[in-house]
């Protein structure tokens, strides 16, 4: 891969090369998810230690989604004007403080305030470092390094919960916070030693509320823009009701232990891990429309497929193939929706990177707050969730194709 300078820019900028650079980015986009999965096998645990339901509990991924997604507004307009890795390594520097307050916790209560800051900060390197992507790079040779990264990232909510389950046969639920802060200070020293500044001063915007705020809302205004984030949020929500609602799912639904999330996230990520790989395989050999086009329906087909399955056998193995199916349409969709929203806006990419976060995220924590306790009652009702999400997003994507025809 050959850097390509953003538009504005000067000089091309030297960057790491190959997977150097793929792997410091995937690191950077990991904390998200990481943060969220790796506590799970620990609430029993924690349940047990604050007298708490698993209602009560699930509020600790809800509050860290939903305090990331209001902050994510915040962290792409401030890298737009202060530059790429200050606003990456002040929001390293939070997500590590609040990691070690919530291992300190004495109650939930104290435990929740600590995932808010945690989310507060989080979304710096998640977001931030997908602008940094279409900055360095454009057309095929961008959309091969995001499905590289997103091939990456989706391992985290596989393995996340594993390592949680070892760390748990070694030490308290503490230890998980312990861990994850430490993972904190690895991602600083890559953005410190690897990273590239990609955004130069020249091509910075002003520093001032007025400038901020308008670039968000030049961004949210887009009816381009909000069609393509609705499509993208409300596909990886028929996902991500498994992901968040995980600790239901295999300890209730399922009847597993606090050891064996794998056995659902194993196959559901190894889809999305094999999206992923076909979206950069397919890199400038198929039109990136005509494959959105098709892994829409796709979407669709293993919705149906979960929701059958669901029904007539609600049980292993048959009870993860839906869940996986949706993980290689995901895979394949999501980045490639993501760049068309960076595209739409090339002197406001940070902007459009919150933007289009705070639409998924505002998702998710809704999902693992209000909706995953709501409709999780069995596999049936889960799937049926799912696939009504599912079906929102393709009716997003079919209304942008259509909007965006042009004219017989």
């Amino acid at each position: 891969m050959s850097p390509a300078a953003p538009e504005g820019a000067g000089a091309v900028r030297p960057t790491p090369s190959g997977w150097v650079l793929t792997l410091t980015l995937a690191a950077l986009s990991m904390i998200g998810p990481f943060t969220i999965d790796t506590i799970f096998p620990g609430f029993a645990e924690m349940g047990e230690e604050f007298g708490s339901s698993p209602a009560a509990l699930q509020q600790v991924t809800s509050v860290y989604l939903l305090a990331f997604a209001l902050m994510s507004v915040v962290h792409g307009p401030l890298s737009d004007a202060l530059g790429r890795r200050p606003v990456m390594l002040v929001g390293l520097g939070g997500y590590v403080v609040a990691s070690a307050a919530c291992a300190l916790a004495p109650s939930l209560g104290w435990l929740l305030v600590g995932r808010v800051v945690q989310g507060l900060f989080a979304g710096a390197a998640t977001i931030v470092s997908r602008a940094v992507i279409r900055d360095l790079f454009s057309g095929a040779e961008a959309q091969r390094l995001m499905s590289q990264v997103m091939v990456i990232f989706a391992i985290a909510p596989a393995i996340a919960p594993v390592v949680g389950g070892w760390i748990l046969q070694w030490g308290r639920w503490p230890w998980i916070f312990w861990f994850v802060g430490a993972y904190g200070v690895l991602a600083v020293l890559l953005v410190v030693l690897v990273l590239p500044e990609s955004l130069p001063p020249q091509d910075r915007q002003p520093l001032r509320l007025r400038s901020v705020v308008g670039g968000l809302l030049h961004v949210a205004r887009s009816w381009a823009f909000e069609r393509l984030a609705l499509a993208a949020a409300f596909a990886m929500s028929a996902y991500f009701v498994y992901v968040v609602g995980a600790p239901i799912v295999v300890l209730d639904l399922l009847g597993l232990g606090e050891q064996d999330f794998w056995v659902l996230f194993v196959p559901q990520i190894g889809g999305f891990v094999l999206g992923s790989w076909l979206t950069g395989r397919l890199a400038g050999r198929v039109d990136e429309q005509r494959l959105v086009d098709v892994a829409m329906g796709g979407l669709l087909v293993a919705a149906a497929v979960n929701v059958v399955l669901a029904g007539v056998a609600p049980s292993l193995p048959w009870a993860v193939v839906g869940p996986t199916l949706m993980g290689v349409v995901i895979g394949i969709v999501f980045p490639l929706l993501q760049l068309k929203m960076l595209d739409l806006f090339p002197a406001h990419r940070g902007s459009a990177a919150s933007m289009a976060s705070f639409a998924t995220l505002t998702f998710n924590a809704l999902l693992a707050g209000a909706i995953i306790p709501l409709v999780s009652a069995t596999l049936l009702t889960t799937a049926l969730a799912s696939a009504a999400l599912g079906l929102a997003g393709v009716a997003m994507w079919v209304w942008h194709r259509r909007a965006v025809a042009p004219v017989p």
